[in-house]
């Protein structure tokens, strides 16, 4: 049976998400994925046409809406992999009872204002171009592994050479997770 990826989207959802295909290329074979808008399980129906406009809408009650959500859609322990608001919305989702078996955020938005972390292995990335993201000692209080990309932005989940890291990561998690006697280093790309 394959580990179940459930991957959450940044906050712009399948509008301008070409970019997770790639993902979806390189893990499809290895995993049961599951996909979420995260502007869908916010209720976000009007038309939003900036990040400004995004943002202020997640605050006001769509990261709220996307955690029931989820809570409501998801009862079998999975792996996920999130990006931006999706990464908040999972790290909210765990410390409320979301059945998590491991977390992967690519940049997630506001994190810093969590003051507790999920039960579960976390791996957080973040650009070094990203003015939001947490500091160093936030992520060493909460325990929490914190890479910092150079010379990346905030959207760097978008880009190629990320996202066969990013991939490469998991898949060397699974082949190590599944067979532990395993070695050699995983070279599939």
């Amino acid at each position: 049976m394959a580990n179940r990826l459930v991957i959450l989207s940044d906050m712009w959802g399948s509008r301008r998400g070409l970019w997770v295909t790639s993902y979806l290329g390189y893990l499809q074979q290895y995993f049961d994925i599951v996909y979420y808008d995260s502007q869908e399980l916010a209720g976000l129906e009007r038309v939003v046409k900036t990040r400004e406009d995004l943002c202020q809408a997640l605050i006001e009650g769509g990261y709220d809406t996307a955690v029931n959500q989820l809570l409501k859609k998801e009862k079998t322990p999975s792996h996920y992999l999130t990006f931006c608001a999706g990464g908040t919305v999972a790290w909210r989702a765990a410390l409320k009872g979301l059945p998590m078996k491991s977390l992967y955020a690519i940049s997630p938005l506001w994190l810093e204002r969590e003051q507790e972390r999920p039960d579960c292995p976390v791996k957080l990335l973040f650009g070094e171009l990203h003015k939001e993201r947490p500091t160093e000692e936030w992520a060493e209080q909460l325990e929490v592994p914190m890479k910092v990309e150079p010379l990346f932005g905030r959207e760097l989940y978008s880009d190629e050479k990320i996202i066969r890291k990013v991939s490469l990561e998991l898949l060397e998690d699974f082949v190590r997770t599944k067979h532990k006697s395993f070695t050699r280093p995983l070279s599939i790309f």
